[in-house]
């Protein structure tokens, strides 16, 4: 027997569709107010503080997540399960998040880092940054650009990835500036997250079956000597830490260290023993040095923004 539902029940528009268009901003995975994302939030830069200091410091932190976050998103319909789809999509999201108000902040403190556009552009500034900088105005660790490989290399890479900003994180919520403060608050609970997901992974991965443990011991072995670019202090980083805006990421070292270390003994690996990687001419992530990688994941990420500059979305 069919069933006519009362039309008091039925939303309040044509089409289901209708209600993307306005509604319940809170259903957005990161953000409340699409034209300004740092609205209702007190932008004013601290004394002392020097504005493009300050601007180049966020940009380093939003390009480690806005980048970390293209290569976690690279595994949507390709995770081995369809939770693990989710959950690394869920992981991405979060650091889309982060990625977009910490674009914004730089943008406020310094408009002369967002890159120029046709006039009348609708671009936002936190677009511009993500969308139309090339390669080597990027600023993020080299760890986050490289090729995702197999599960278990991206389960590494989150582990030591999420480990060390969950730190800087910590510490960030103390910062001077009000914007940094409440993004790393907000962070340090996703982050935590993400470790614990990680590290999971990472202790199943190792303790599973003797395929599973050899490509998670290749995956930490390919991505270890990215690592100790983390904790090297740009003096920029070293600046606003100065200013009591900023972490120096060298003072999480030992805390990140013995968080590793716990989830390798746990987990019956050996610490790698493996050089790191070396900048050239002494230049690395920090500085606008990157990978082969990251010139095509860049292409990928920027294609449709870069052929519509004057577009609407």
């Amino acid at each position: 027997m069919s069933h006519t539902p009362d039309p008091s029940h039925l939303p309040d528009h044509d089409s289901v569709y209708d209600g993307l268009l306005g509604g319940d901003d809170s259903q957005w995975a990161f953000g409340t107010d699409f034209e300004d994302p740092l609205a209702g939030v007190d932008t004013t830069v601290p004394d002392g503080v020097d504005t493009h200091e300050l601007a180049t410091y966020c940009l380093m932190l939003a390009d480690d997540a806005l980048v970390m976050s293209h290569r976690l998103s690279q595994w949507c319909s390709n995770a081995p399960d369809l939770e693990e789809d989710i959950a690394l999509a869920n992981i991405a999201l979060d650091l889309l998040g982060q990625a977009r108000l910490l674009l914004a902040r730089a943008a406020a403190a310094d408009p002369s880092v967002v890159p120029a556009l046709p006039a009348g552009s609708p671009v936002p500034p936190e677009d511009a940054l993500a969308f139309f900088r090339g390669d080597r105005e990027f600023r993020n660790v080299r760890l986050v650009e490289t090729d995702n490989g197999d599960f278990a290399v991206t389960i590494a890479r989150l582990l030591l990835f999420s480990t060390w900003r969950l730190a800087l994180l910590q510490r960030l919520a103390a910062s001077r500036d009000h914007v940094l403060s409440a993004v790393a608050i907000k962070g340090v609970k996703e982050m935590t997250y993400h470790r614990d997901y990680a590290g999971r992974w990472f202790l199943t991965l190792a303790r599973g079956t003797e395929e599973s443990r050899r490509r998670l011991i290749a995956g930490l072995e390919a991505t270890w000597p990215l690592r100790a670019e983390l904790f090297t202090t740009h003096p920029v980083e070293l600046a606003v830490a100065g200013s009591g805006v900023g972490v120096d990421p060298s003072t999480v070292a030992d805390e990140v260290d013995v968080l590793l270390e716990q989830v390798f003994s746990m987990s019956g690996v050996d610490r790698p023993d493996i050089a790191p990687l070396a900048g050239v001419r002494g230049e690395t992530g920090r500085d606008g040095l990157h990978t082969e990688a990251f010139s095509r994941l860049l292409a990928e990420m920027q294609v449709v923004a870069r052929a519509h500059p004057m577009g609407s979305w």
